[in-house]
């Protein structure tokens, strides 16, 4: 089974009960409310960053549905509608008590000075002290024009198994690459799924190679939804969200 799958089941139970109060699809994220604090997001994944803003889809108005009606789009190759599925997805969670540790993920994580580390998507502010930290860092990601030393993200699929740690952005659970990445990655020592994205359902990775799922929790609602709706980003969520991480047991 799927991730996008196994997530869309464990949680179905829980999005059945649940209504959307508010959709908002930004440029960078979109953010899905479905209680009075429970607001979490994902990133808007748009086939060309750059392009107007993307269609809510034919099942517009949003608010008012399900959760169940939209988390179905998780995994349903439809940008948006996954984008608004993993949304969802991260909001359910919301309600869950999890034993997260906060902080960084470079606090958290196992890196030692050999490893050899592949990261997949261009997390910017990691590369510098990580580069410090371990023996080699190799950056996949789909947009390589942002830098010459990034290598196309297909080309993780073939040099992950050679990683002792994959750094892998959430984001491929929306656009559907996250299953192969993580049978490239199944021999790392460590795997993290990072990023605001980040769904932190632990029963999903139950048979997965991921041993820490490191995301946010958004700590101010109200601000968090004006934040989306300007198009604002990571930067502009400093405060408004905790980075937590979660370790999985194997």
């Amino acid at each position: 089974m799927k991730l996008a799958e196994k997530i869309r089941e464990i949680l179905s139970p829980r999005a059945s009960k649940t209504r959307i109060w508010e959709v908002r699809i930004g440029l960078i994220y979109t953010a899905v409310r479905t209680g009075d604090k429970e607001v979490e997001l994902a990133y808007t994944f748009m086939k060309r960053r750059g392009s107007c803003c993307p269609e809510p889809g034919k099942n517009s108005p949003l608010a008012g549905k399900t959760a169940a009606e939209l988390l179905a789009g998780l995994g349903s190759g439809q940008k948006i509608e996954s984008t608004l599925g993993l949304a969802v997805a991260n909001s359910l969670a919301h309600r869950q008590k999890l034993n997260v540790i906060a902080g960084d993920i470079l606090e958290i994580a196992d890196l030692r000075p050999k490893d050899t580390v592949g990261m997949v998507g261009y997390f910017q502010p990691l590369v510098g002290p990580l580069q410090k930290r371990v023996s080699s860092l190799t950056i996949f990601e789909q947009d390589t024009g942002r830098d010459s030393k990034l290598l196309p993200e297909d080309k993780a699929l073939e040099l992950l198994p050679r990683c002792d740690v994959a750094l892998i952005t959430s984001t491929t659970i929306i656009n559907g690459t996250i299953d192969n990445l993580l049978v490239a990655a199944q021999n790392c020592r460590e795997v993290i799924l990072l990023g605001a994205s980040t769904p932190l359902v632990p029963e999903a990775f139950h048979n997965a190679p991921v041993t820490l799922l490191s995301g946010v929790v958004v700590n101010d609602p109200a601000e968090i939804l004006r934040v989306v709706s300007e198009g604002g980003g990571m930067r502009q969520f400093k405060g408004l969200v905790q980075k937590v991480n979660l370790r999985l047991l194997k």
